[in-house]
């Protein structure tokens, strides 16, 4: 992510990286701790987050929430604030359905505790671990890393 990368680069990176990891840790802004969560996307809603969740879940009530995630090779970091909410359409829960995804609800997409979550994206701050080779040479070595040889990070308001 450097200083020249759009905010729809920016997102297609943010994109890419959650469908190579696709967990989060979701909370609402209520002093609860967050929780990991499965996420799923909808590339025709790009910025929003869906979570199947089971309506007993402390977050099914949505509101105020942030999501944190790191990608697989911790080299990418993202928080998020939005608005949770659930979002029963069945349409969209037979879009989103994946084996993943019925692995937590037995009775399918039928189960009465069911819950599709929809995180709508308010705002973002990401970072990017792109350490330049002579910064990692430096990091073994014990050497300071000079400021355009480490990560970047960029904030946003909704991510595309």
């Amino acid at each position: 992510m450097a200083d020249h990368d759009s905010p729809q680069e920016i997102a297609e990176k943010f994109i890419k990286k959650v469908k190579e990891s696709p967990y989060i840790m979701l909370g609402l802004n209520n002093g609860q701790h967050s929780e990991p969560m499965y996420v799923r996307l909808d590339d025709d809603q790009p910025n929003t987050l869906f979570v199947f969740s089971g309506k007993d879940n402390r977050a099914a009530g949505g509101g105020s929430a942030m999501v944190q995630f790191v990608g697989k090779g911790h080299d990418f970091f993202a928080c998020l604030a939005g608005q949770l909410s659930q979002d029963n359409d069945p349409a969209q829960i037979d879009k989103l359905w994946d084996n993943s995804v019925e692995a937590w609800f037995p009775q399918g997409k039928q189960d009465p505790n069911l819950a599709l979550l929809r995180f709508d994206v308010e705002s973002a701050e990401l970072w990017e671990t792109d350490i330049s080779l002579s910064g990692r040479v430096k990091m073994l070595f014990g050497g300071t890393i000079d400021h355009d040889e480490s990560s970047s990070h960029a904030k946003v308001g909704a991510i595309a």
